[in-house]
């Protein structure tokens, strides 16, 4: 009877015990290596590995935003990168860019660094604005991405449209660069962080133009997703000034059935540990804590908003 009555204070006291991270696999849904998700899904990796020593961490190259988003809902990853408007489109199911239901187990970790609409051309094609990519051969991004997303949604703001273009291609960032360096594209729009790898890549190969997107343009969008940003003078190779263009926040997300504590321990490894985000990318400098938690197209997940709550930054 005292062996019995020993056991069951055992098995009381670790139920009494906090939750700890039980979650045996984690995947960590990126982009394209030449991206800038890739190589933060690295280093953020990593970083999950040492918080949760127990548990199997890997990184995956994707199409990104729009192929992350899916497979999250598919329980097929924990944690991916997305653009704030492929997932708000994906919460409220539009089917218009290829939600043709509302995925609603997706949750938000945080609102990271902003990506940057940047439209680079060849300085031999002739291109310095967007009325200048009429009739060239232009690369928008895979179909129905994020990037190819925001590439729509530029290019009607400014009256545009594919049918205007000489040629489309639907290209991954690093294939888009080895054509223009091959004559065999004019132009490239990619959506990613500061100093993404691919124009940096193509910078140095060639002289470059970095096309404006207008603070008219960006309104005319008509989605608070996307604000007018700035990419600063120097920012690649021969970019002498800051160039005017469209920025969206990135999100972290995850999905309602990662548990609760595995997604604290992610969430308090990320936000006390910017400093190794920073030196795996520059992006990660974007990374703001105090408004990680606030305006998420998709509800917080409770993992996330313990660790927000203890470190004072949600009330």
């Amino acid at each position: 009877m005292k062996q019995i009555k020993k056991l069951l204070v055992a098995v009381a006291l670790l139920a009494a015990l906090p939750a700890i991270a039980e979650q045996k696999f984690i995947t960590v849904l990126t982009g394209g290596t030449s991206g800038v998700y890739y190589p933060m899904g690295v280093a953020m990796s990593q970083l999950f590995g040492a918080a949760m020593p127990d548990a199997k961490v890997s990184v995956q190259s994707t199409k990104a935003s729009v192929e992350n988003v899916n497979l999250l809902q598919a329980g097929r990853g924990e944690v991916a990168f997305a653009l704030g408007d492929t997932v708000s489109n994906a919460w409220q199911g539009n089917a218009e860019v290829g939600f043709k239901k509302p995925l609603d187990k997706l949750r938000a970790i945080a609102a990271i660094y902003p990506n940057f609409v940047q439209i680079v051309a060849s300085k031999e094609s002739g291109i310095h604005s967007l009325a200048d990519l009429k009739g060239k051969r232009v690369s928008v991004g895979a179909p129905k991405s994020g990037t190819e997303l925001n590439a729509r949604a530029v290019f009607s703001a400014a009256g545009l449209g594919y049918g205007d273009l000489g040629k489309v291609e639907y290209l991954p960032f690093g294939e888009s660069v080895e054509l223009i360096k091959n004559r065999q594209l004019d132009a490239t729009l990619q959506s990613a962080g500061l100093g993404v790898a691919s124009i940096r890549d193509l910078a140095t190969a060639i002289d470059i133009v970095v096309v404006p997107i207008p603070g008219d343009v960006v309104t005319a969008i008509g989605d608070s997703a996307y604000q007018a940003g700035v990419l600063p003078a120097g920012t690649y190779t021969g970019q002498e000034a800051d160039v005017a263009t469209a920025s969206i926040r990135n999100i972290l997300v995850t999905h309602e059935g990662v548990e609760e504590a595995a997604v604290y321990e992610m969430t308090k490894a990320i936000f006390t540990n910017l400093d190794a985000l920073v030196a795996a990318h520059s992006a990660a400098k974007g990374i703001v804590p105090d408004k990680a938690a606030h305006g998420l197209p998709v509800p917080l997940h409770p993992g996330a908003e313990r660790y927000y709550r203890e470190a004072g930054l949600l009330q």
